[in-house]
């Protein structure tokens, strides 16, 4: 194998890509138990390098998870796919360390998201109610410091933990936008969707029938990816002006949207300042053209009861 050329590594579990050069070594992992197959990650590739794997539905369940593989002799090793995938599926390193050369060179941005939690605020007998509902299981107790801790790497930002702590724990999420169950348009028995949704924005209710807690989703869209009613596209053109010089980018609009059961809209994505045309470039086609909405409250999230039912072991507490 020729120096600089990219070694592509795939299991089971994840594809690995690793480039060795004189003074550069860049490896970038793509954890398959983590991808949910959502279409972010080839959306945002700059060079087509990364290509959606369809998931495969038997009786309108899951059978094998959507998922993505990467084309080798494409990919650049520039880390949008790392700073952009919603369930943090994707590790890039560069001289063993983790780092994502689009922000080094400050093409991307960072984006604003956190996790915190208010120790004082937090009713410790539901201590185990707020692990057990991490669907990353990145919640664990720290019993020297008698607290929580949260690591931040793979928290995924879906709330649970805001409404199982009844508000001891304060998420921001980076993208806001909004997301449409209409069941009445689900083909009769399928539950594909709550199988793929990595939070439980999608879930199966007591009652067996397909449900939404809309306060949980991170807008990964994997549940649209799923969905055995697809949506049909349009290409058009969208022009932008960056540094002086006016450039041109195809995007797509859903054509069927009145037919979808399932939507998912990102409207904006909180971000730090950053001047770059790869970002427009890459808004453009991650972003939908909506804009200008309210996105679901913290306080009244934390009083609906059926975000709290949504949750494991949930309804126990509205019982007592």
């Amino acid at each position: 194998m020729r120096r600089g050329a990219t070694v592509k590594t795939k299991t089971e579990q994840r594809i690995v890509l690793d480039r060795k050069m004189v003074t550069l070594h860049q490896t970038q992992t793509w954890d398959l138990d983590r991808c949910v197959g959502c279409q972010i990650g080839p959306l945002v590739c700059p060079k087509d390098a990364i290509s959606h794997v369809p998931a495969v539905l038997e009786n309108g369940r899951l059978k094998q998870r959507a998922s993505v593989d990467i084309d080798p002799e494409k990919c650049v090793f520039c880390g949008m796919c790392s700073v952009m995938c919603p369930t943090n599926a994707i590790t890039m390193l560069v001289n063993g360390k983790e780092e994502a050369p689009v922000q080094k060179y400050e093409a991307f941005p960072l984006l604003i998201e956190s996790n915190k939690f208010n120790r004082d605020a937090f009713d410790m007998s539901r201590r185990d109610f707020v692990i057990e509902n991490c669907p990353t299981d990145v919640i664990s107790y720290d019993a020297k410091a008698d607290t929580l801790k949260v690591d931040q790497k793979y928290c995924i930002r879906c709330r649970q933990c805001e409404v199982a702590s009844d508000g001891a724990f304060t998420v921001v999420q980076p993208w806001q936008g909004s997301v449409t169950l209409r069941r009445e348009l689900c083909v009769e028995g399928c539950l594909a969707c709550a199988d793929i949704c990595p939070t439980r924005a999608l879930h199966v209710d007591e009652n067996g029938a397909l449900a939404l807690a809309d306060y949980y989703c991170i807008k990964c869209g994997a549940c649209m990816q799923v969905c055995p009613i697809k949506a049909e596209v349009e290409p058009y053109e969208v022009s932008f002006e960056y540094a002086g010089t006016t450039y041109t980018r195809e995007h797509e609009r859903i054509t069927n949207l009145d037919q979808l059961p399932i939507v998912v809209e990102r409207w904006r994505v909180g971000h730090t300042e950053v001047q770059s045309g790869a970002w427009v470039a890459a808004l453009i086609r991650l972003a939908d053209d909506k804009a200008g909405e309210t996105e679901i409250d913290r306080k009244r999230a934390l009083r609906r009861r059926d975000l709290l039912t949504a949750l494991k072991g949930g309804r126990s507490l509205l019982d007592k």
